[in-house]
């Protein structure tokens, strides 16, 4: 006869095998589908000796729940709280994983990561906050974030945590990402997990004086579809290996990661744009105002230094004989280069003047960096000013070596920046051309009048006065009336001059120092309201060279211009003096202005007077000024300017 039970009858409550895993019938305690209770089926025979199934404790007062509880169920729901003692070992659940109360600390961990890098708007905290946050959420030591530069070769940047500010300085140079394992994992994005740094193939080993570690834990981090860089994990805090678990931890995070960088990136540019568009209109308000245009190229230079981080930045324009000239510089440092000019032969102003932008990461091994850049700086940005097809000049930036090269958005920024100021430096001169027009119309306008009245009522009234002298016999009235018309004659022979000063003259009359500066005296005349007086000692044209010349010519247009715009002065007198002993002893020219106006306030602005000061300084002379020098009677007003350069 078979052990096995008869189909039909009744399990064999001692027999675990022969009890089904799972009853479709309800239980006891449990409803049937049509909500009554049904009653037990009767069981086995029991012997007097076994009690049968334990029965649940009556619950007299509050009492903590059993293993078995499940808070979700009510109490009608409830089956026996323990299998009967004779129906064998229960029924081991599968392993699922780990179980709720392992997960639990871990995905707090991971949810306060994941809220701790998505605050905050500004890009570097965020990265700062990456690392420090991941080195926590796993028990690291040390976390670094290596941020991949522009062109996918290499590191930009590198933000770590964990090793202190004097242990950074030791080491010396963060990793560029270029070589052994962190350079492995920039070209493979697949993420990886170390026990030992040591022994893999790849490490090229850790620098001079940097803690020791051995585990190694790396993921890229993505922002959007690219990857923006890679997080590294190094030396678990209790001396153990990371763990897979650690690996899935780490993803998250890095996953919610390039979120916040992505979100700080869009925010960090939007600010940055703003900043430029905030310059740009800056540079156009300075180059439309009417103010001197040396004054207006300052301040280009000066906000793009500040806008684009830069250690100094330089404004050229096309330079009368060929190449570019500095004409304006921004530095915290005396360059001396004011007035220079690139030679046309050099073939960064090829580059230039064809609309050509270049940009050099190392100055000290580009052919195109200028010969003073390369001493002293590092990346370089050459920008033409360029608009409407003309290219006008060039903006120049320059960081120091060892500087962190021109990013693409930067790149892009300055370029706009630069067209933009090639537009309001266009627009300014064609303003100028049309104020210079309304000049040139009013003084033909004055020489006719001049011509056509004044001088024929003035020679009328001589013949007029010749008429008398003849009809008059007193010796006294004729010696009177001569002296009368030997004035007119003269006024007229004046009138004549000037009028033949208010023409154009012809296009290829020489432009000899002294001309020039009578032109530029003749010039100023028109929005003074009279002609400064002047003087010329020593063979001006022939003593002073071309650069010296020129740098003369625009410190006189720079004093009048002062003067026009602050002294309301009624008299000034122009020196040019070719035999100065300058301060330091050696001969040279010194140009003297002197009026008789109200002065330069303390306080007041300088910036023409400072452009004064680095005109003379690019050739090794002088400028300064005196206030109060403009008549010897007690109280006297006035400013006397003095600039001053060798031959």
């Amino acid at each position: 006869m078979s052990d096995e039970p008869v189909a039909g009858g009744p399990p064999d409550p001692a027999d675990p095998a022969s009890r089904p895993e799972t009853d479709p019938r309800p239980g006891p305690g449990l409803r049937s589908e049509s909500g009554s209770r049904p009653e037990p089926e009767p069981g086995p025979p029991r012997s007097p000796e076994d009690p049968g199934p334990p029965r649940p404790p009556e619950v007299s007062g509050p009492s903590h729940p059993s293993e078995d509880f499940d808070p979700f169920c009510s109490s009608e729901d409830l089956g026996p709280l323990r299998p009967p003692e004779d129906s064998g070992p229960p029924h081991a659940p599968e392993d699922s994983g780990p179980s709720r109360s392992a997960e639990d600390p871990a995905r707090e961990r991971l949810l306060e990561a994941m809220r701790s890098v998505g605050t905050g708007p500004e890009l570097r905290p965020v990265l700062d906050r990456i690392c420090r946050t991941a080195a926590d959420l796993v028990g690291a030591r040390y976390a670094a974030l290596g941020i991949l530069a522009d062109d996918g070769d290499g590191l930009a940047e590198f933000v770590h945590h964990g090793v202190d500010e004097g242990t950074a300085r030791r080491i010396g140079r963060a990793p560029d990402g270029r070589t052994g394992l962190l350079g492995a994992l920039i070209h493979d994005a697949d993420p990886v997990l170390l026990a030992d740094v040591a022994e893999d193939p790849r490490s090229r080993g850790l620098p001079e004086h940097h803690p020791p570690m051995r585990g190694f834990l790396g993921v890229p981090v993505r922002v959007r579809d690219d990857i923006f860089g890679n997080l590294y994990l190094a030396g678990k805090l209790d001396g153990g290996p990371f763990t897979d678990d650690d690996l899935g931890l780490v993803q998250v995070l890095a996953a919610e990661a390039g979120v916040a960088v992505g979100n700080a990136r869009l925010y960090e540019a939007a600010r940055r744009r703003e900043r430029w568009i905030d310059g740009s209109v800056a540079v156009t308000t300075a180059l439309l105002s009417g103010d001197d245009v040396e004054d207006a190229l300052q301040v280009v230079a000066e906000q793009a230094r500040r806008l684009s981080c830069s250690a100094a930045v330089a404004v050229l324009l096309p330079a009368e004989e060929g190449g570019l000239e500095l004409v304006a510089v921004a530095s915290d440092q005396p360059t001396g280069m004011l007035g220079t000019v690139v030679p046309p032969d050099h073939p960064v102003v090829a580059e230039l003047l064809a609309g050509n932008a270049l940009f050099i990461d190392d100055a000290a091994t580009s052919p195109y960096a200028l010969r003073a850049a390369a001493r002293a700086f590092g990346p370089v940005m050459m920008l033409p000013l360029r608009s409407d097809g003309r290219v006008l000049g060039a903006l120049i930036t320059l960081r120091d070596r060892g500087a962190a090269p021109f990013t693409r958005a930067e790149r892009a920024l300055a370029g706009r920046f630069a067209a933009q100021a090639a537009l309001a430096l266009m627009m300014a001169g064609t303003q100028r051309d049309r104020e210079r027009l309304a000049v040139y119309e009013d003084r033909d306008r004055i020489a006719r009048d001049l011509h056509d009245l004044v001088i024929q009522r003035l020679f009328a009234t001589g013949m007029l006065l010749e008429g008398a002298r003849r009809g008059t016999a007193v010796p006294e009235v004729r010696e009177g009336i001569g002296k009368a018309v030997d004035e007119l004659d003269v006024t007229i022979q004046e009138i004549r001059a000037a009028v033949f000063a208010l023409g154009p003259g012809p296009a290829e009359a020489p432009s000899g120092l002294r001309t020039r500066v009578l032109r530029e005296i003749t010039t100023a005349a028109v929005p003074l309201g009279f002609t400064p007086s002047h003087r010329f000692v020593g063979p001006v044209d022939t003593a002073v060279g071309e650069r010296t010349g020129k740098n003369l010519v625009a410190a006189l247009r720079e004093a009048l211009s002062n003067a026009f715009r602050h002294s309301r002065a009624s008299r000034i007198d122009v020196l040019v003096d070719a035999t100065a002993v300058l301060r330091d002893g050696r001969e040279g020219v010194r140009l003297t202005v002197t009026d008789d106006g109200v002065g330069i306030p303390e306080g007041g602005r300088r910036s023409g007077l400072r452009n004064l000061e680095r005109r003379a300084e690019s050739l090794g002379g002088s400028s300064w000024y005196a206030s109060g020098t403009g008549g010897d009677a007690p109280g006297a007003r006035g400013t006397t300017v003095v600039w001053e350069a060798p031959y």
